[in-house]
């Protein structure tokens, strides 16, 4: 009688075991080494900063970068050369570059072009006039990092949006669904899932962006640990601790993407 086929075995995963034992020895830092647990309470505030700023600008990246992939496959000629030549443009630009110049010269034209063109309700108080302080780092900082992100989202998305098999756009449309429907009920539910694991790569990519705020005076946690380190001179103890926890945080993401992968391969088994 032949004996029944054998489970494949599921490898140990020694590298996030390793992981593991560095963070519990981290831990054990920070409770016996009294710097250690001086440089986190000083830092951890920045974490909260951080992943506010991250979550913030993924989320508004999204949309904008959704509305992008739309145009980018839209009938209309006009519109996708408009959302071409955007995605084009910003993919070009180092990050620390567009942060500086959404800073410096986009929020301060921003606030110029508010009060030229309502030049009349303002000076009747209808309208506040605006001034570049209203307008905080941080706000600036979110700003550089949607549109930044937006096009490589939008990148993604149009890819998943093309990827669905033109048969099934014809379907819908023989069955009387408008472009709207077609794209609510059949295309999205499908690209969904194949955009899913890049985007979640992106979200872990832009929190090791998020650093690059810092430049602008953002009080994330690489400032934090920036501004302790000066003071202190505890350069080596300071960055060790903002390593880790941005550590903590991009591989914690990193396992959840995985972990939707594997959820989303075992039901399109099924």
């Amino acid at each position: 009688m032949p004996s029944p086929p054998k489970m494949p075995r599921r490898e140990i995963p020694y590298w996030l075991l390793a992981i593991g034992l560095l963070g519990v020895l981290f831990l054990w830092l920070i409770s016996a080494n009294g710097d250690y647990a001086t440089i986190f309470a000083a830092v951890r505030q920045g974490v909260f900063v951080t992943l506010w700023v991250t979550f913030i600008a993924f989320a508004l990246a999204m949309a904008l970068g959704l509305l992008i992939a739309l145009a980018r496959t839209s009938r209309h000629r006009i519109l996708r050369e408009i959302a071409t030549f955007y995605v084009e443009i910003v993919r070009g630009i180092p990050m620390l570059v567009l942060l500086f110049y959404m800073a410096f010269v986009g929020a301060p034209q921003l606030v110029a072009f508010w009060n030229w063109v309502l030049a009349t309700p303002i000076e009747q108080g209808w309208l506040p006039g605006l001034g570049v302080r209203d307008f905080g780092m941080t706000a600036r900082a979110i700003a550089a990092l949607t549109i930044g992100y937006s096009a490589f989202l939008a990148e993604i998305f149009r890819a998943g949006i093309e990827a669905v098999p033109k048969g099934q756009t014809e379907a819908a449309a023989s069955l009387g669904l408008s472009r709207m429907k077609t794209f609510r009920l059949v295309v999205l539910p499908q690209a969904t899932r194949t955009v899913l694991p890049p985007i979640g790569n992106d979200f872990v990519s832009m929190i090791k962006d998020s650093a690059l705020v810092s430049a602008l005076g953002v009080q994330d946690l690489t400032q934090l640990g920036k501004v302790y380190s000066s003071s202190t001179f505890l350069f080596f103890e300071t960055y060790n601790v903002v390593a880790f926890l941005y550590l903590v945080m991009t591989i914690s993401l990193s396992l959840l993407v995985r972990a939707l992968e594997r959820r989303m391969a075992r039901s399109d088994a099924r």
